[in-house]
């Protein structure tokens, strides 16, 4: 009788145990990056066996002890996903955890879960702020990503202006106001160009290139047949603005500028400049190979660190470590990559991946765990009713 109660109570406590993991993988069912977990079940040692004595059949008797509750099993299936719009918020299509160390320990984690944040002192961090994510500078070493020395874009010095229309071959003379070239610190300067015809035959024309009244120099371009002249289809000069360092400036006609005859109109004008203003930070995200794309107020663009992924070879390799988080049981077991390379999955941004747990099935464990509850606790109930009743035997003897 002893031994039905300790078989029924090793029940209980195993079917207690199922009911924890059933119980957190429905708390987490909105987690997200939650993996579920599944409760692990063997039955425990027998005694008898060939040390006893035979049955008639010349079999022998084995009487188990119970049930024995083994470790919880990691499901590393990925979750649905879930548009949330944030420009950090990232998730991976595919094989893959992000990197996460603590910028005191210097332990290492891993997680499914996207929501990033750059902290005060702009380093990529996870929920937990005092975790950094891991990324490859270009050089393949494993970095911190941060915004040091990226939260603003710097002023870039006009080299070329490219113009474009037709240049009215009718006209003596031709200005054009207002071209826009940018010095090494940033600022717009307005420069003026007149085109002055020299030759009617070979359609050749002086340039004067005017800042205010000073005319910085004075060069020439050329057109046969309306088309321009290779060779002598730019002005090149130098500028130093007040203030600012000295600049090389080319303006250069662009291929699909003409001089046909237009009578006084004239389309010329100016199709682009590479100068760039300063700009200031105004956007990050990442691509699908998880590199860091950071948008300024000027309109540029900038590629940061890619975001480092760890795979593992089997869920037994990690264990959970809450927090929406892993630990790997050897740090050797992590295979370290860069995102849609080698096997790892693709980055989306503005999206996170929420917990892979299945309700549906949850609630059939929940059933069944319930109905193995309730049989072991049957059992110690008999077992001990039968106590009683053969104490109550020895007492009336």
């Amino acid at each position: 009788m002893l031994d039905s109660l300790y078989v029924g109570m090793t029940g209980l406590e195993g079917y207690s145990k199922g009911l924890r993991v059933i119980s957190n993988n429905v708390a987490n069912l909105n987690t997200p990056g939650f993996k579920g977990s599944q409760q692990q079940f063997s039955d425990l040692f027998y005694q008898g066996g060939s040390g006893g004595s035979a049955s008639s059949n010349g079999g022998f008797p084995q009487y188990g002890t119970g049930l024995n509750a083994l470790a919880t099993t990691l499901n590393l299936k990925a979750g649905e996903t879930r548009q949330t719009g944030g420009a950090l918020d990232v998730s991976v299509t595919g094989d893959g955890f992000f990197v996460l160390k603590d910028k005191d320990s210097g332990d290492v984690r891993y997680t499914r879960a996207g929501q990033m944040q750059f902290d005060k002192d702009g380093f990529l961090t996870g929920q937990d702020t005092s975790q950094h994510v891991m990324g490859f500078a270009d050089s393949g070493a494993l970095v911190d990503i941060s915004l040091t020395g990226l939260r603003a874009n710097a002023a870039k010095a006009t080299a070329n202006v490219v113009l474009q229309g037709n240049l009215s071959s009718t006209l003596t003379t031709s200005t054009l106001d207002n071209v826009k070239v940018i010095d090494g610190a940033g600022a717009e300067h307005l420069l003026k160009l007149v085109f002055k015809r020299t030759t009617a035959a070979d359609k050749d024309w002086s340039v004067d290139v005017i800042d205010g009244t000073t005319t910085l120099t004075t060069g020439s371009v050329s057109f046969a047949d309306g088309k321009v002249v290779a060779g002598k289809d730019s002005v090149a000069f130098s500028f130093t603005p007040t203030g600012a360092a000295a600049m090389s400036v080319t303006v250069k006609l662009g291929a699909d500028v003409t001089s046909f005859a237009s009578g006084s109109s004239s389309s010329l004008a100016v199709a682009s400049q590479d100068g760039i203003a300063p700009g200031t930070l105004t956007n990050a995200t990442f691509d699908v190979d998880g590199k860091l794309k950071l948008t300024y107020s000027n309109g540029q663009t900038v590629d940061g660190p890619q975001l480092a992924l760890a795979r593992f070879d089997s869920s037994e390799a990690i264990e959970s470590a809450g927090g929406n988080q892993f630990i790997a049981r050897d740090a050797s077991l992590a295979r370290l990559g860069r995102a849609n390379a080698g096997g790892l999955g693709k980055i989306t941004a503005g999206q996170l991946e929420l917990s892979n747990v299945d309700l549906s099935v949850e609630f059939s464990d929940l059933i069944v765990m319930q109905r193995g509850y309730q049989a072991a606790s049957r059992i110690v109930s008999t077992a001990d009713e039968m106590l009683k009743e053969l104490f109550d035997m020895k007492g009336h003897g």
